[in-house]
């Protein structure tokens, strides 16, 4: 069967904090984000102006825009995500779960990059299941 994976980047300023952590991330700080949101399909458009596309990246940047407006760029994470703790991991679930009350269809995984060499990304799946913290 086939299969195509697609995302969009988007990006925003924002400052967290993170209460536990045992260095200096305990303390008030900002990043410049980048995230990624994955769609993912077996069937593309068959006609019309979006035709042999899987979705319209611009119809995925207006389900994530208004997100990265309302709570993300230029935010206290720890405030507006309701976040007590917003690590990248929790960020990346956080915006995967309002995508998907958003009805993004084919959402698959989104990425939250925090500095340009650290990431994380959330999907939901059944492999998934088998991994615990330790």
């Amino acid at each position: 069967m086939e299969e195509w994976l697609i995302y969009k980047d988007f990006k925003f300023e924002a400052a967290h904090q993170l209460p536990h952590h045992d260095g200096k991330c305990c303390r008030l700080h900002g990043h410049s984000w980048v995230g990624r949101v994955y769609v993912r399909g077996n069937k593309l458009v068959k006609d019309g102006c979006k035709q042999g596309m899987l979705i319209d990246y611009g119809d995925v940047k207006k389900y994530i825009q208004p997100i990265v407006e309302k709570y993300l760029d230029h935010y206290y994470l720890n405030e507006t995500t309701g976040l007590l703790n917003p690590t990248s991991e929790a960020l990346a679930r956080w915006v995967f779960e309002r995508l998907e009350e958003a009805g993004l269809d084919g959402l698959h995984a989104v990425e939250i990059q925090e500095t340009c060499t650290s990431c994380a990304r959330y999907t939901k799946s059944a492999i998934g299941a088998q991994f615990s913290n330790y």
